[in-house]
């Protein structure tokens, strides 16, 4: 392929958005830039550019062993964070697609919205959470993941848009983009009903048990669900907004419902929840009061941060069986 048309590929791709996006969308060409100014890429928009950084950061691949809501399961096809990762990305960019949005920024958004989160799931979260004083969010620890923690201090450099999009990314923040606000649906739309199957499969719940009323409106099965919810968000979105009709907001809402009394609140043994309290709580306190002990990196940031924040930040970025390992504590899955 000539040079001359390779640096032009990257202009090529703005004008095809500017063909095919709605008004509405990000365009590539208008992002607000990075934190740090970079020559552009010959080929990729500053939105593929992201999704190739966060494909390709040490905290994407330790997602594969962070416990999605199950822990250390024994079967093959339990979701973790890694696979749930996955499965919010291809809905996000299915919706983003049908609405005319930039699907790479909805990708990138997707891919690394759940950088900063702990090792065993929830329960890590909720330990780092009041051993911090508060302090703890899984959404701005994986903002901090791409601005300050990974490639030894340097951060990814993201653009602004990917950036609000990772921060922003529960349904309670305020995302700058419609693509951010497509990835916070998706989120929800993926990690319920992953949950439905996982739960099903370690024998937690029926298909049968799950609320009728929301079943009839959404459908009987994960896929048909997915599906519902997909063309229910397409359908409603626009110009105004984006977002779900309230009758299937409300269908889903129950179904999440259900699943914290019956999934959520017993998916671990008590032994498992203490456990995996013990492990995280030992950890902190391990580094906190031995930063000696902190990889030459981590100590580094002593010098900027707090030491409350500095363990938050190594043991927020264990995977499941590194903590484990680094406690001499062990924990048996019953899945």
């Amino acid at each position: 392929m000539p040079a001359k048309h390779i640096g032009t590929m990257r202009e090529d791709t703005y004008k095809i958005e500017e063909m095919i996006l709605a008004p509405y969308a990000a365009f590539s060409r208008l992002t607000k830039g990075r934190l740090k100014p970079v020559e552009p890429c010959p080929l990729r928009t500053d939105y593929q550019r992201d999704r190739d950084r966060i494909l390709h950061s040490k905290s994407f691949r330790r997602l594969k062993h962070k416990t999605q809501v199950f822990i250390a399961p024994e079967g093959d096809h339990f979701r973790t964070r890694l696979t749930h990762t996955l499965e919010v990305s291809q809905i996000a960019r299915t919706i983003a697609r049908a609405l005319r949005l930039n699907e790479d920024l909805a990708e990138a958004i997707s891919l690394g919205h759940d950088l900063g989160h702990t090792p065993f799931g929830h329960t890590g979260e909720r330990v780092l959470k009041r051993l911090t004083g508060g302090a703890f969010s899984h959404n701005a620890q994986s903002l901090r993941v791409v601005d300050i923690l990974e490639n030894d201090g340097e951060g990814l450099n993201l653009t602004f848009e990917v950036r609000d999009g990772i921060i922003n990314h529960r349904l309670t923040g305020s995302p700058a983009t419609y693509e951010g606000s497509v990835v916070c649906l998706a989120d929800k739309i993926a990690y319920i009903n992953h949950d439905i199957d996982d739960a099903v499969s370690a024998g937690l719940i029926m298909p049968e048990d799950l609320p009728a009323a929301a079943v009839k409106r959404l459908g009987a099965t994960k896929s048909d669900r997915i599906a519902s919810l997909v063309l229910d968000v397409v359908s409603n979105s626009g110009e105004a907004g984006v977002r779900m009709s309230e009758e299937s907001y409300a269908a889903l809402l129950e179904i999440r419902d259900f699943l914290f009394e019956n999934v959520y609140a017993r998916k671990f043994t008590a032994q498992e929840e203490t456990t995996a309290e013990l492990i995280v709580t030992t950890l902190f306190e391990k580094y906190l009061k031995n930063p000696d002990e902190l990889p030459p990196f981590f100590r580094s940031l002593l010098n900027k941060y707090p030491p409350e924040t500095v363990a938050a930040d190594f043991v927020a970025g264990m995977t499941d069986v590194y903590a484990i390992r680094d406690s001499n504590i062990n924990i048996k899955s019953r899945y």
